[in-house]
């Protein structure tokens, strides 16, 4: 869109991603939706808005005001390969029916919807359709790009897929992607890493450019060259960078850290969505842990105690 003053409507909100990009180019927030406590006090405390913008939980709008941009990252877990693949057979699955009701209702004259690029994966081919379909009828020409966010300013490999949407014909036609960036930013110009060795430091500085604080890297060489330059997206990916990999740590340390990556989600462990583990839950995994040594783990605050 143009950049001139535009009202937008901000769905599955979280904390904010979408409204920063929109109130940068024009936009002002009317309303966003979100359930989830941690993430509205955040929003709220980021862009100092009232909770009473809040417009709640999606399933009980019946109406939107009327606005010119609806944005909705719409829960992803029914197709991430980090959930159970239960598509439409999932209740998260099924919110994209009231996302795309409310569009119907409120006939904005351009979306855009996020969710994984999982959606665009052939096991999900019906249901992509499904969705499409659906935006159709609700009267709009769309269609779905499968975007990397490295490739337009964040060092970070965070691909997605969006499905942008107008109400008129011939700004669809006319609509196409910006081009990536040519210079792509990198971890290590975050960090001022200044060459690709284990022995590397973290130079920190201040708002003038001066050297405040040197620290070595203790990140590990198994994971590739590309560890020093770009955050994975996928949970201990082959470029991923954890914390116990930034400061020093042993094997052993990393063994256990990693056992709980690999645990925290599962079920067994309870209901949230990153489980703390007890000393009992570590033992059961490897009875050889020790309270000692998580509590080495709780002085580097790479683990927490939880109260």
């Amino acid at each position: 869109m143009p950049n001139r003053g535009f009202t937008f409507i901000d769905l599955f909100a979280g904390i904010g991603g979408f409204k920063i990009g929109l109130s940068n180019n024009g936009g002002d927030c009317i309303g966003f939706s979100e359930i989830n406590k941690d993430a509205i006090n955040t929003y709220c405390a980021n862009f100092q808005i009232e909770p009473s913008c809040n417009l709640g939980d999606i399933t009980k709008i019946q109406e939107l005001p009327p606005h010119d941009f609806l944005t909705a990252g719409v829960p992803c877990q029914s197709w991430s390969i980090a959930g159970k693949n239960l598509g439409f057979n999932d209740d998260r699955g099924q919110l994209w029916n009231d996302t795309i009701y409310l569009l119907q209702q409120s006939k904005p004259k351009v979306f855009i919807f996020e969710n994984v690029k999982g959606l665009v994966d052939p096991r999900n081919k019906n249901a992509l359709s499904y969705v499409l379909t659906k935006i159709e009828k609700a009267g709009y020409y769309a269609n779905y790009f499968v975007i990397n966010s490295f490739d337009y300013g964040v060092p970070q490999n965070r691909i997605r897929v969006y499905i942008i949407g107008f109400k008129e014909k011939a700004y669809f036609q006319n609509f196409i992607l910006p081009k990536p960036l040519e210079n792509k930013l990198k971890l290590g110009d975050i960090l001022g890493i200044t060459s690709p060795k284990p022995e590397n430091t973290i130079i920190q500085r201040d708002l003038f450019g001066n050297v405040v604080e040197s620290k070595r890297m203790s990140l590990s060489t198994t994971n590739g060259f590309n560890d020093y330059f770009l955050f994975n997206d996928l949970r201990n990916g082959h470029t991923t960078i954890h914390s116990w990999d930034i400061i020093d740590t042993t094997e052993r340390q990393k063994d256990i850290c990693l056992l709980l990556l690999r645990n925290r989600r599962k079920s067994n462990y309870g209901e949230l969505d990153g489980n703390p583990l007890s000393l009992a839950h570590f033992q059961s995994l490897d009875p050889s842990i020790t309270q000692a040594e998580i509590d080495e783990l709780i002085k580097l605050e790479i683990v927490f105690q939880y109260p």
